[in-house]
């Protein structure tokens, strides 16, 4: 098969042949028809994750497509089924996974990390009972392949985590996929949204997502902003971003006793980053974790997909195909993100 690989971190990225995976016990081998690329695989391209233990690596973990092959011991899953799967894939036995929240189980794979990804024509996936997820007809695989991170997570972090509610504030720091996602989810529940992002064409894709307010953050002292156009401050708080200026104004721009959900990733910092611990102690904030979404919980979510509500397919952007793939992996940290790009392996 075809992949994209990457032999040292912050090495080059190539389109390789490889050998085709086997499905292992529990597990399956999915054929991509569409994989998003997201800037959580340029993490993964940076060595900021310490799942990546061997070289060569194939990056890619929000995916969709068709299985292509059935390992010993599934039941629920056949060849041809339009399937995707949480980037976070639970062992399916543990207390964790049996309660439906897989996203914490301690023994979980990811693909991407723990193993092979996505940015392949065909990819392994664990404990499939547990973890796949069927696509309803009325949902394209492009679209599906955007719900498994981005999607998803931000779906956790604002109903989940969050649990935002019709006529609050919240503000979302990043107009990325996550961004824009949590956008979207959090005008569907009623809420009003200001939407904060370094770039001009983010936040005209926050707007169409339904952003009552968008900041421009070039210098602004955005928390103060953020306050006068919310009237005192945000209920909810999503840093989409992950850096510890973004974390700051997102918990600074809350009001007492708001709620801070944590979504972006940190690239490494010596000491940690820093955190406004005397803000959420003296205001009484809660400050939450999201780490993707169970598909015990996807269910829901495609309902609303379905139904019109919520409209991940408009968050798309390019689709594109191999080649122009390898070459987008080093640059993600600083490309535009105005929309999701999408991966189909099975293009040049």
């Amino acid at each position: 098969m075809r992949a994209i690989q990457f032999d040292e971190f912050h090495g080059p990225v190539q389109v390789r042949e490889v050998p085709d995976p086997v499905a292992p016990d529990g597990g399956v081998v999915v054929r991509v028809h569409a994989t998003g690329l997201c800037l959580s695989d340029w993490h993964a391209w940076s060595g900021h994750d310490a799942d990546i233990t061997t070289l060569p690596h194939v990056p890619g973990h929000e995916l969709a497509g068709t299985v292509a092959q059935v390992g010993a011991g599934v039941t629920r899953w056949h060849v041809g089924d339009r399937v995707t799967v949480p980037f976070v894939s639970g062992c399916g036995t543990c207390h964790w996974c049996r309660t439906g929240q897989a996203q914490v189980c301690p023994d979980q794979t990811q693909p991407g990390f723990t193993h092979w990804g996505s940015y392949a024509e065909l990819v392994v996936l664990h404990a499939a009972d547990a973890n796949l997820v069927a696509v309803p007809d009325d949902i394209t695989l492009e679209t599906a392949a955007s719900l498994g991170c981005r999607f998803a997570t931000a779906y956790r972090a604002v109903a989940g985590r969050a649990q935002v509610r019709a006529g609050e504030w919240a503000v979302v720091v990043g107009a990325g996929g996550v961004g824009l996602s949590a956008v979207m989810i959090a005008v569907a529940r009623g809420a009003h949204v200001v939407a904060v992002d370094r770039t001009p064409a983010a936040l005209d894709a926050a707007r169409r997502a339904g952003a009552t307010h968008t900041v421009l953050a070039d210098g602004l002292d955005v928390p103060t902003v953020v306050h006068q156009l919310t009237g005192g401050g945000a209920h909810v708080a999503v840093d989409a971003v992950g850096s510890e200026q973004t974390c700051a104004d997102a918990i600074t721009s809350l009001r007492r006793r708001g709620r801070h959900v944590q979504v972006g990733l940190f690239a490494p910092v010596d000491g940690g980053p820093r955190v406004p611990m005397g803000r959420v102690i003296a205001w009484e904030l809660d400050v939450l974790g999201s780490h993707g979404m169970a598909a015990a919980d996807y269910p829901e979510m495609l309902g609303l997909v379905s139904s019109g509500a919520l409209r991940p397919q408009d968050l798309l952007g390019r689709v594109v195909g191999m080649a122009e793939a390898a070459e987008l992996v080093p640059a993600m940290d600083s490309a535009p993100r105005a929309g999701m790009v999408v991966l189909d392996p099975r293009r040049p």
